[in-house]
């Protein structure tokens, strides 16, 4: 199945049914009078978290989505049929973005979770509604409602619990092929990964996410390359994990790269807690490891982890670091979440 994680999306709710213009005559009956019916509400527009979906690529082919209308009142008091309502189904992690594609209608982070975007119309009175003391036969009814039609954008960014970072070929594919069951493209050109991939791996008995997204390069929030448009795919991330090459020869100023990006794309990606890892020590020798290595901690200013995706040298000391500032990210999140849900007078 094809990857899409941005899409636009026409809607429009029902707009509600007209009111009846309506009078009772039957014979041999006395006291007729109005018996217009309401018109019957219009459809909403919802959108709704499902499971089973990791990609947009449904809205690929269907744009545009329209509720139906509602139903006009009719005689003898009888109110018109509501519109069905509409509901696109989305993955979990979906954003709801106004036409601007800035504004944050709905983000969708829980399974089942339902926002509805577009209200549809009331549907009209019908003459019965206008009845009184003072006007008995009134011969007018109103209009139903219209409903609502706009624009917007629908943005995946995938949930997982740690991202992966890193330059193109720096064995981000490699690393997570290697500790998971996911099995992304893996070759010796640049920008091999083209879509974000998601794999569960495991360490000690405990089981985390991590997201792997195409490698970034010097520009890429300027659009360079493959741009920066899948750092939004490591947003909700609690760890950030940084790979580096171990054979490039410049693995400081590979490090300052992606840190760069990180802070010109925004937000708070920059802040997040990082685990830095220099990769593919299994193709140098001990003398030039140890210099890279040295080299990296200085750019980085803290430890640096060594390991091989290849022959899985290190990978369980970085796995269990990984986990244990997943841990600490959660638990300081739920922590905060606690504090600010706390009332006070």
């Amino acid at each position: 199945m094809k990857f899409l994680d941005l899409c636009k999306v026409y809607i429009r709710s029902g707009g509600g049914g007209s009111g009846a213009v309506s009078f009772r005559r039957e014979k041999y009956i006395e006291y007729g009078g109005p018996d217009g019916g309401d018109g019957g509400r219009g459809g909403d527009v919802w959108v709704v978290a499902v499971d089973g979906l990791n990609t947009l690529i449904d809205f690929r082919y269907q744009q545009h989505f329209f509720a139906k209308n509602g139903q006009g009142g009719m005689g003898r008091q009888r109110t018109g049929k509501d519109g069905d309502d509409i509901v696109l189904r989305v993955p979990v992690g979906t954003e709801v973005l106004d036409e601007d594609e800035e504004t944050v209608i709905a983000d969708l982070t829980e399974l089942g979770q339902r926002v509805r975007i577009a209200k549809g119309g009331n549907g009209g009175f019908g003459n019965l509604h206008f009845k009184s003391a003072t006007n008995q036969a009134p011969r007018r009814a109103n209009p139903g409602q219209a409903g609502v039609e706009r624009t917007i954008w629908l943005r995946l960014k995938l949930i997982a619990d740690a991202g992966l970072l890193g330059l193109p070929n720096a064995g981000k594919s490699t690393f997570l092929a290697a500790t998971s069951n996911a099995r992304p493209k893996i070759a010796d050109y640049p920008f091999t990964t083209l879509h974000p991939n998601l794999g569960v791996v495991g360490i000690d008995g405990a089981e985390f996410v991590m997201a792997d997204i195409p490698g970034l390069i010097e520009g890429a929030h300027e659009g360079t390359g493959l741009g920066d448009r899948f750092l939004g795919h490591v947003e909700r991330c609690a760890v950030l994990l940084h790979l580096i090459d171990g054979t490039s020869e410049t693995v400081a100023e590979d490090y300052a790269t992606i840190i760069h990006e990180l802070e010109a794309y925004g937000g708070d990606l920059a802040q997040k807690p990082r685990v830095t890892a220099l990769n593919k020590i299994d193709a140098l020798d001990v003398e030039t490891r140890d210099a890279r290595l040295a080299e990296l901690e200085h750019a980085v200013g803290g430890p640096v982890l060594a390991m091989s995706g290849v022959s899985r040298e290190g990978l369980d000391d970085v796995l269990r670091l990984v986990r244990r500032r997943i841990l600490g990210a959660r638990q300081a999140e739920a922590a905060e979440q606690a504090t600010s849900d706390t009332w006070s007078p």
